[in-house]
């Protein structure tokens, strides 16, 4: 039995996990990752995720967080430029689910959750009802700084404390981990998809979510922020009629698979 498993699978894990999922915890170790102590992971970390580490700028890293948010490269996240086009505001595995009615997202063989308990607030969630949830989970070993994908007004960041779950598909399957963890959002309002809300999620060990910018104004492919250790998400809330995802996106998710995009990569258009 792997480690997931049994922090999720078993009564004595479920124990160990809220401690494990706790924000004091998760302080702890992010101010170990945040100390020279912790350049000693670099190494084995790359060799373990097979990070090419020509993609990236790594002068001046000291230390474990300053490597795993590392900038990537001018030219490796090209951005698509048709103004119709969504595109990823970051790398990731990519699933996409309707919301209906009742504001409710329903994943393939995971917790069901609504957008008001996602949010907070009810009046903003009713405006997704028929619109689409994209839920893309980063891995360890992806580029974990992420972008605006659209253009238009920026509301302020509003953050929402939790716990701090993994999420990995195990743990989707036991909770609905979006609703729960640690986040933070904010309201983009553009010309071409509408109220758009851009949502960064927390996650087990660290998932330190940094954004760079207040209320204001946010261009498509500008840096937002970035998440420190631990596997993250980025959620986009899209309103009805305002989107058309790409086939192969919807079609891979009924089939309970992710699909592998990069950051600037086409997911939809108007």
């Amino acid at each position: 039995m792997d480690g997931l498993n049994f922090l999720y699978k078993t009564p004595f894990g479920r124990c160990v996990l809220k401690l494990l999922a706790s924000r004091p915890v998760s302080k702890l170790c992010g101010a170990f990752l945040d100390s020279r102590l912790s350049a000693f992971l670099i190494k084995s970390f790359v060799r373990k995720n097979n990070i090419d580490c020509s993609d990236y700028e790594l002068d001046g890293i000291k230390t474990f967080n300053q490597f795993f948010r590392r900038r990537i490269k001018e030219g490796k996240r090209p951005f698509d430029i048709e103004s119709q086009h969504l595109p990823a505001p970051c790398d990731g595995l990519l699933t996409v689910y309707p919301i209906n009615d009742e504001c409710t997202v329903i994943p393939v063989k995971q917790s069901a959750y609504t957008i008001t308990s996602l949010l907070k607030d009810k009046e903003l969630a009713t405006r997704y009802s028929g619109g689409w949830c994209l839920v893309f989970r980063l891995c360890v070993d992806n580029y974990h700084r992420y972008a605006y994908p659209v253009s238009g007004v920026k509301g302020p960041n509003i953050f929402i404390p939790g716990i701090l779950h993994t999420v990995q598909p195990i743990a989707l399957e036991e909770f609905p981990v979006f609703a729960q963890n640690c986040r933070e959002y904010t309201v983009i309002e553009s010309d071409q998809f509408g109220k758009v809300v851009q949502m960064e999620v927390g996650a087990m060990l660290v998932g330190r979510i940094v954004n760079l910018e207040q209320e204001g104004k946010a261009e498509r492919g500008m840096e937002k922020g970035y998440f420190e250790y631990g596997g993250s998400t980025v959620i986009l809330l899209i309103e009805k009629d305002k989107l058309s995802v790409r086939q192969d996106i919807i079609e891979n998710t009924q089939n309970g698979t992710e699909t592998p995009v990069k950051m600037g990569e086409y997911v939809g258009t108007r």
